[in-house]
């Protein structure tokens, strides 16, 4: 069966018969016609994955036709074909959302080339469209509380603007979620969003982070390199901790926000960016500014629009809709079944003061899903995970309860080690490096009691050294 449509459209019978054979090898079904409305009928009534038509018809000629089919699928493929093509119509064509222009006589190799090239295009889109969706669905803010709602219609209010906007929240918020809604709203949304953390780069790296550099700018610059900044071009870039940003760099930034124009370290040339601004610190910037450790002039640039991501504790009725949210996500990660929290189990959640905000939720949820074995995950549980949690002692949270006295010892020391490796494998995110230092085990070691003891470890996290 075709796995693409093709719809093609010319007043020539003989084109239309030409373009169908050609096509008839591929992987293709191919619909013809010489009515440019009945054309149109069909791409309204078909899946067409590809729409080749003829200029210059009767009735209603093929710009005419791309106009409509554009308004109606802004993501439709089209190739236009002229026997009286000139340069200037295949400019206006391409200005109208042409994918490309052929011209008659029909070179057999150029259309199947063409359409080939257009169809792998269409299916490169597509592909994309579902990749951002995914990560738009995994980056989704959930929550149902009076302060999570009003921060869900400043974002739709202000994400459509081009506006600047300076986050402010405690760490573990969440806000760079609000600022990748805040990408997602706007008009940019297709556009690269990049992130830069400006707490974990070196301040001698920043610039160049940022900026980009030239080939033999510094020591070890063996070739010229964008920053963040043009990567951004057209989108969103998001300096997360700006307040740690030191007061040199902060001058830089605030050229590129006032001329719109960068140069790479090494580099004369002025580059013109479009980018949106969102910054996000977990600092008092005003205080920062009074004590000559932020620039007052930059913050009223990237205060625009300001928000502020409320706590965790300032919001409990969204911490079991939040920890349902990431059971959900871990069950899907980790290829398990799904688990619930009881109502036990709930309230102790609640009634946590969470001062490492939706990060420490996510991270305690991960790993009760992981050490307990429990579909419906009780209060005792949680209450024991949350005890460790609070006194610092994770991997005292994190290993099981021993086995009943009357176990036979070989499985009871089997299972007091399973549950001490999956604690130190907890504590090292899953590094294999590290966690092998912790238990005094060769990596390669590790491995095998991972396998032996049917120990889930998370596609994301696994080896990085």
């Amino acid at each position: 069966m075709p796995n693409y449509t093709i719809l093609v459209v010319d007043d020539e019978k003989n084109i239309l018969s030409t373009i169908k054979t050609a096509l008839r090898s591929g992987d293709y079904e191919v619909i013809v016609t010489d009515d440019p409305h009945q054309g149109l009928s069909l791409y309204e009534t078909r899946q067409i994955d590809l729409a080749i038509l003829d200029i210059l018809m009767p009735g209603l000629d093929g710009l005419e036709m791309l106009k409509l089919i554009k308004r109606k699928k802004s993501d439709s493929t089209v190739i236009m074909m002229s026997g009286h093509g000139t340069i200037s119509t295949a400019v206006q064509a391409t200005k109208l959302g042409a994918y490309d222009f052929l011209e008659k006589p029909l070179s057999r190799e150029k259309l199947l080339l063409t359409v080939e090239r257009a169809i792998e295009f269409k299916r490169l889109e597509s592909e994309n469209i579902a990749l951002r969706s995914q990560i738009a669905e995994k980056y989704d803010m959930v929550g149902q509380s009076r302060a999570i709602k009003e921060l869900f219609q400043q974002i739709e209010t202000i994400g459509p603007t081009p506006s600047r906007v300076l986050i402010s929240g405690e760490n573990g918020t969440g806000k760079e979620l609000v600022a990748r809604a805040l990408h997602q709203a706007s008009a940019r949304a297709g556009r690269p969003f990049v992130r830069v953390n400006c707490a974990a780069i070196p301040h001698d790296l920043i610039e160049s982070e940022l900026f980009g550099h030239e080939k033999g700018a510094f020591t070890g610059a063996t070739a010229m390199r964008r920053g963040k900044f043009e990567a951004a071009h057209r989108g969103t870039i998001f300096l997360d901790e700006i307040g740690d940003m030191h007061l040199d760099t902060q001058a830089k930034v605030l050229r590129v926000l006032q001329e719109g124009e960068l140069q790479r370290v090494g580099g004369d040339e002025l580059i013109h960016v479009d980018v949106r601004v969102i910054a996000a610190t977990n600092k008092e910037l005003e205080r920062e500014i009074k004590n000559n450790r932020f620039r007052e002039d930059l913050f009223f640039r990237l205060n625009v629009i300001p928000f502020r991501v409320p706590a965790l504790r300032e919001r409990t009725q969204d911490i079991p809709l939040l920890a349902e949210h990431f059971l959900s996500g871990f069950a899907s990660d980790y290829g398990r079944p799904p688990k619930v929290l009881d109502q036990a189990a709930q309230q102790a959640l609640c009634a946590y003061p969470w001062p490492g905000n939706v990060r420490e939720l996510k991270n305690l949820i991960e790993r009760i899903f992981i050490m307990c074995p429990d579909q419906a995950i009780p209060g005792s549980v949680v209450q024991r995970f949350l005890t460790g949690a609070s006194s610092g002692d994770t991997a005292a949270a994190a290993v099981a309860p021993l086995p009943a006295g009357d176990e036979p010892l070989k499985e009871a020391v089997a299972a007091f080690e399973k549950s001490y490796i999956q604690a130190k494998l907890l504590e090292a995110d899953f590094h294999m490096s590290d966690a092998a230092k912790k238990l005094g085990l060769e990596r390669s070691h590790l491995y095998k009691k991972i396998k032996s003891h049917d120990i889930a470890v998370p596609g994301k996290g696994g080896e990085t050294t």
